[in-house]
């Protein structure tokens, strides 16, 4: 890239700043080096912009300079939060990390920061999963919450997660008033102080060993059916993806005396993760070793979670020699929990509140189909666990007192299964599928055989996910253009040879969601299409549902290339 001298000195500028503000020595002398090779390329890149705090944080590349995810970053935007939590009265926060490079660092830096405002820090010394964070800020009862990670990302990732005393990430007006004071702090405004010195003080000190204690209790309580569970005659295959995963499921299923096996080469944390492409359950190749070790040993179940434990993957015998594995879509996993569930509060007779079966928009409708024929109430929300952390938040706070929150659930393998975290939670839904599974197996029934029975109850469904990207400096007005195009369907046109039934526009005041970027397509032919852009890449999602009755399953998989072709070609 060619840089005129003007450009050259302001990223100089910034670069210098930079250097004399950073504490990590790595990151500064990635800076200097460039600086001394006068490769401005590279320092373009680091300097052009700056990472922004955003809705619930900020995730960005690792390495030095403002464009970067690094220790003078994590400060800054800790400062902020810090002037935020100053408002609040007796502020405090409870800060976990995971297993990718820095977490840790990043995350006593950010402890520092908050300490010296005068904001009490509980802060974990050993890596912990997303779940027990939002649990254990309101076991604590913290004001606020950090968590250090980049969830299912490539390597090269990390990121700063903030969550608000309810344990759910934060929202409105909390989100907006933090990202403000955040991204508008100055170098020389940032405040902090040594480990000891917080310790020595009182303001700083770990998480208590009673909190994990807990939340492994709360997990333990929350089964519906432990006769099933405890002592059960099963193998259970399971991978960490070397994250945080590793010790609190090993140690339920353990409690439990369920025979476990781990991939010995993803059992360890490794912010590398030197087995796998991607860190995430949702992919088959991610899977693939723990498949291989399930068919070794002839596992009943299959569990998989991401580096940050809060997503599930799952994979169920596909025979009875089990010498072949499915590996389950997050929407057949939420059809799954959500059938077992409903059906089990069935069985427990009826009470006075009505379950809630909490669902993102694009997650399947199946879910919607099972809990209503069951008595419960399902609501749709907007894409980010957050929104379904507002829903739980309703039953208890008196706005939704009719209800009870039973199960949330995204297709992007994200389930709660239990109220007392606010995000979603690994952990305890795969204990929870264990306990689905062992209960089925009792009956002789595999969880392959019951998803066959549900679609033939409630018609068979399946759904698509694609997306395109528009990279570079055109393509955030290329993505707006597209949008714009899309909202100019109304009733009538049509779209992918189809004709549209109706359109709901998510930025419009009336669509019964929080004003956001999507578009809700529904045609005469049966299908839906949601379009959604992404909120932190430069892609526009596509998700396509499809449903036939259960005689229809053999034809609409049948004709599910060509209708996905279709669809890939016209959008």
């Amino acid at each position: 890239m060619a840089l005129d001298e003007k450009t050259k000195n302001e990223i100089r500028e910034k670069a210098e700043l930079y250097i004399k503000s950073e504490k990590n020595e790595n990151f500064k002398r990635e800076v200097i080096s460039s600086l001394e090779k006068e490769d401005y390329d590279d320092l373009y890149e680091r300097f052009y912009t700056s990472l922004s705090f955003g809705t619930a944080g900020m995730r960005g590349v690792i390495g030095g300079g403002t464009n970067r995810i690094n220790t003078f970053m994590v400060e800054k935007v800790s400062q902020g939060l810090a002037d935020y939590l100053k408002s609040q009265e007796n502020p405090s926060c409870t800060i976990a990390y995971d297993s990718r490079h820095y977490s840790k660092e990043f995350a006593l830096s950010a402890a520092l920061v908050l300490a010296a405002n005068g904001v009490r820090t509980y802060l974990y010394d050993t890596l912990h999963p997303v779940p027990m964070l939002s649990f254990a800020l309101r076991y604590l009862k913290t004001t606020s919450g950090i968590v250090i990670t980049a969830s299912h990302n490539p390597s090269k990732y990390n990121g700063y997660k903030v969550y608000w005393q309810d344990g759910g990430q934060v929202t409105p007006p909390h989100d907006i008033e933090i990202a403000k004071r955040a991204n508008s702090v100055k170098p020389d405004q940032i405040k902090s102080m040594s480990e000891a010195e917080a310790r020595e003080k009182g303001i700083l000190s770990s998480v208590p060993a009673e909190v994990d204690e807990a939340y492994y209790q709360m997990v333990k309580d929350s089964l519906r059916r432990p006769e099933y569970v405890n002592g059960a005659k099963i193998k259970v295959a399971y991978t960490p993806l070397h994250g945080t995963g590793y010790v609190p499921v090993t140690k339920m299923l353990s409690d439990f005396g369920i025979e476990t096996h781990v991939v010995s080469s993803q059992k360890d944390p490794d912010g590398a993760f030197p087995t796998v492409k991607l860190p995430n359950p949702e992919s088959a190749e991610a899977m693939s070793s723990v498949i291989e070790l399930a068919k070794n040993i002839k596992a009943d179940i299959v569990l998989g979670t991401d580096p940050d434990a809060d997503r599930l993957g799952i994979a169920i015998p596909k025979n009875e020699d089990k010498s072949e594995y499915q590996l389950l879509t997050g929407n057949q996993i939420a059809t799954l929990l959500a059938d077992y569930l409903l059906v089990t509060e069935l069985e427990r007779g009826i009470k006075d509140k009505k379950p809630l079966v909490v669902k993102s928009l694009v997650t399947t409708d199946l879910v919607r189909k099972i809990a209503e024929k069951n008595g419960a109430v399902c609501r749709d929300v907007l894409t980010g666990f957050k929104y379904i952390a507002q829903e739980i938040e309703k039953t208890v706070s008196g706005e939704n007192d009719k209800e009870y929150f039973l199960f949330g659930c995204e297709e992007s393998y994200g389930f709660l299964t239990v109220p007392h975290v606010r995000d979603k939670d690994a952990v305890s839904s795969a204990i929870c599928a264990v306990e689905m599974m062992c209960y089925y197996a009792s009956r002789g029934i595999s969880l392959n055989q019951r998803l066959d029975a549900i679609y033939a109850s409630y018609g068979y469904s399946t759904e698509v996910v694609f997306s395109n990207d528009y990279e570079g400096s055109s393509g955030k007005a290329k993505m707006e253009a597209i949008m714009k195009g899309y909202r100019s369907l109304e009733k009538g046109s049509v779209l992918v040879g189809r004709t549209v039934e109706s359109v709901t526009d998510l930025m419009k005041e009336n669509s019964g969601f929080p004003k956001s970027d999507v578009l809700v397509i529904r045609f005469l032919s049966g299908e839906k299409l949601v379009i959604r852009p992404s909120g932190t890449e430069p892609k526009i999602k596509y998700y396509i549902f499809l449903s036939e009755g259960a005689d229809g399953r053999a034809a609409l998989e049948q004709r599910l290339p060509s209708i996905i072709k279709d669809f890939k070609d016209a959008l």
